[in-house]
């Protein structure tokens, strides 16, 4: 039963995990669909989308498996691959440096709320 400091009770174990898989095939759906095309000014938005593409699933796997440095080094190693599928593989899309760079800095904001969620939490 919640306590009366918290309206909501903690998620359990599962949900994080379906949350998870979620955040992951939306990652892998956002970044692999073969033509994107958007209208208007889109160099920063472009960013911001890139920054949360890595950052919720990074941070959302990192929690479900309570295990930060796996769920920060299957993000790494993913962003710059996706790039490179992107480029060379997928019409109609480009794989960028700076792409990564986000996509890596996406997955630092997420290891840094981990840290924070394990200390916390002591796991």
């Amino acid at each position: 039963m919640p306590s009366l400091k918290t309206p909501f009770p903690r998620p359990t174990r599962s949900l994080v995990g379906l949350a998870a898989v979620v955040a992951v095939v939306l990652q892998l759906c956002v970044l692999y669909w073969p033509v994107v095309t958007v209208a208007g000014p889109v160099s920063w938005t472009d960013k911001v989308v890139h920054v949360l593409v890595f950052a919720v699933p990074t941070y959302l796997v990192g929690w479900a498996l309570r295990r930060v440095g796996l769920a920060v080094t299957i993000f790494l190693v993913h962003a710059p691959v996706s790039e490179l599928v992107q480029h060379f593989l997928l019409p109609g899309r480009s794989g960028e440096l700076w792409d990564v760079v986000v996509d890596v800095i996406g997955v630092a904001l997420a290891a840094g709320l981990l840290l924070v969620r394990a200390r916390r939490e002591r796991w």
